[in-house]
């Protein structure tokens, strides 16, 4: 049982890693000085769900999602 526990621990260190290197990956919500001139109206702008922004805030939300379960799967366990 403790072989179980430590390879859940060390995964879920891993996992809060790579969130948080995720999180720092995404740009800002803000708009910024690109709104000033229509920047945000652009191809890229409308389509930015579909790249890789799009994808960093899907690997986000699945991420926080297997941590906070594996958090409690440890809590239990212990």
């Amino acid at each position: 049982m403790a072989v179980v526990e430590t390879i859940l621990s060390v995964i879920l260190v891993v996992l809060g890693i790579a969130i948080s290197a995720i999180i720092l990956m995404q740009e800002g919500k803000s708009a910024g000085l690109g709104a000033i001139s229509g920047a945000a109206e652009t191809y890229w702008g409308r389509n930015k769900g579909r790249s890789m922004e799009g994808t960093l805030e899907k690997f986000t939300k699945w991420g926080c999602i297997v941590f906070l379960i594996l958090a409690l799967v440890i809590n239990i366990l212990y």
